[in-house]
């Protein structure tokens, strides 16, 4: 349910009289009444046994909804195991998932991190899975992990013919993976490079606005080469969520690089903050701990963009169905980019814009005004000089720009001292009135700023965490005036240009 596990006990009784009939109930969906003749025919073609009597497989608690083919396993185990097959007292303090195909090998069940850490939780001391899930299982410490390819094996295990070997234990290795763009190979854009450099200290919210071509995608794409290593807590959280989603690696079973996710603008609402009748996470929870990157900003649906608002502040998204609730995570970082106006050019030196003043306020309005006050960053892309373009010589490598990014990200975490902040962005008021202090001068020109900017108190505070990054990557352990005036250049200047 969500991003935790449900322990469900398969009850199966043989009954003597009626019918040779198989009958599931407690909840089941179409997925899992279709176990009944999967496990019939599994237990058929791995020549066991298959009683044709009255069988009544109950799944307990009979209160939750139970979907998907991840008990097509525990059904057939305890169908065997009814009939006095295998003994019954080996499979105490076991948990056993998996799908079954119709010649009884055991097939991918999406969810098997949380499962095996639910599984933990709940005193399990072992759990059978697909064997090539075996490797996601074994992410979880403290339990032994033993991967199944068929239904025979199971059967000889549990008989002591043949006992399966428990997976190894995961032994984390650090993997660095490419990135698809180095900042040294982007021509000009060194003061957009600066402010990618701030957001991915602080992990901070960027927009991007400039002509066609300026390069904002490139700029978007090789902001993760600099942001600094997940810890294994960070690479666990991730995984479990890529892990309920299906849409972990089959040969990656930990995610170890920051995700990067670019949906479409034609995204719907539930695509981007996640929904269904079974609720599972969207493009907002599998950017967790990564960038969320929406290009052509303006294009996205109002719908689909102010929704993004709760999650901004919270870094959290709950998806509320008759059934009950779910909570994702979704601490992610949001970097946008957009067009001036609808043509593009509006106030660029070189090619004039087509659009009327009416055009291009209606075209920047699509995005609202709370939206952008949440947004820490706002910096333009301008057209790029052809001097810069044909310049041969290359810029600062994004190995240089990750090092500061990590040091400055060292001295936040020591700072918070893992209360669940990992960034700046991330403070909360208490901690803005304690690691957020402005000497006199900083005073007087945040007074200013807030009466000349017409600054909101959310941007008040977002205009310190700001400073704070500033000043941390300078490696000074106050704000100094210039770290305040660079954070305030920072502010949204949109609609100045029309």
């Amino acid at each position: 349910m969500g991003l935790d596990g449900v322990i469900v006990e398969v009850e199966v009784d043989i009954g003597q009289g009626g019918l040779p009939v198989m009958i599931i109930v407690g909840l089941p969906d179409t997925a899992v009444q279709e176990s009944r003749e999967r496990v019939q025919s599994a237990i058929k073609n791995s020549e066991l046994n298959y009683p044709r009597k009255r069988i009544i497989v109950n799944l307990a608690p009979a209160s939750v909804r139970k979907e998907g083919p991840a008990y097509d396993l525990p059904i057939a185990l305890g169908v065997i195991a009814a009939s006095g097959q295998i003994p019954l007292e080996d499979l105490a303090g076991s948990l056993v998932i998996g799908e079954l195909s119709l010649d009884s090998s055991v097939r991918h069940v999406s969810g098997i991190l949380p499962m095996a850490a639910s599984a933990r939780e709940a005193g399990f001391n072992s759990v059978f899975v697909p064997a090539c899930d075996a490797a996601e299982a074994a992410l979880i410490p403290g339990i032994t992990v033993y991967p199944v390819n068929n239904l025979m094996d199971l059967y000889n295990h549990f008989n002591g013919v043949s006992p399966i070997q428990a997976y190894p234990p995961y032994m984390m290795e650090r993997i660095e993976s490419p990135a698809q763009t180095d900042f040294q190979e982007i021509k000009g854009q060194e003061h957009v490079k600066r402010a990618l450099e701030v957001a991915a200290a602080g992990g901070h919210n960027v927009l991007m606005v400039g002509p066609p071509g300026s390069g904002k995608t490139l700029l978007a794409r090789a902001l993760p080469a600099i942001l600094p290593l997940m810890s294994i807590e960070e690479a666990l959280d991730v995984t479990r969520i890529y892990s309920v989603a299906d849409n972990l690696p089959a040969d990656t079973p930990l995610i170890q690089a920051r995700p990067f996710r670019a949906p479409h603008h034609t995204i719907s609402h539930a695509g981007l903050v996640g929904g269904g009748n079974w609720p599972r996470p969207g493009e907002i929870s599998l950017a967790h701990r990564g960038v969320l990157f929406l290009d052509e900003l303006p294009e996205f649906g109002h719908r689909v963009l102010e929704v993004l608002r709760q999650p901004l502040e919270d870094k959290v998204v709950t998806i509320s169905r008759a059934q009950g609730s779910l909570t994702f995570p979704a601490n992610f970082q949001l970097i946008a980019a957009m067009n001036p106006c609808p043509c593009g050019y509006f106030g660029d030196h070189i090619k004039p814009c087509t659009c009327s003043n009416q055009v291009i306020q209606k075209y920047q309005k699509r995005i609202s005004g709370p939206l952008l006050d949440r947004i820490d960053i706002h910096i333009e892309v301008p057209r790029i000089e052809y001097q810069k373009l044909s310049d041969q010589r290359l810029g600062e490598k994004s190995r240089a720009i990750q090092e500061r990014v990590d040091k400055a990200r060292s001295q936040q975490i020591n700072r918070f001292n893992n209360n669940g902040i990992f960034c700046n962005a991330d403070m909360r008021p208490e901690h803005i009135r304690k690691f957020c202090e402005l000497d006199q001068a900083g005073e007087k020109i945040i007074r200013s700023a807030m009466a000349q900017m017409l600054l909101s108190a959310r941007a008040y505070h977002r205009v310190l965490k700001l400073s704070r990054t500033i000043a941390d990557l300078s490696g000074s352990q106050s704000i100094q005036t210039a770290h305040l005036a660079e954070a305030l250049q920072y502010r949204p200047r949109l609609m100045e240009f029309v």
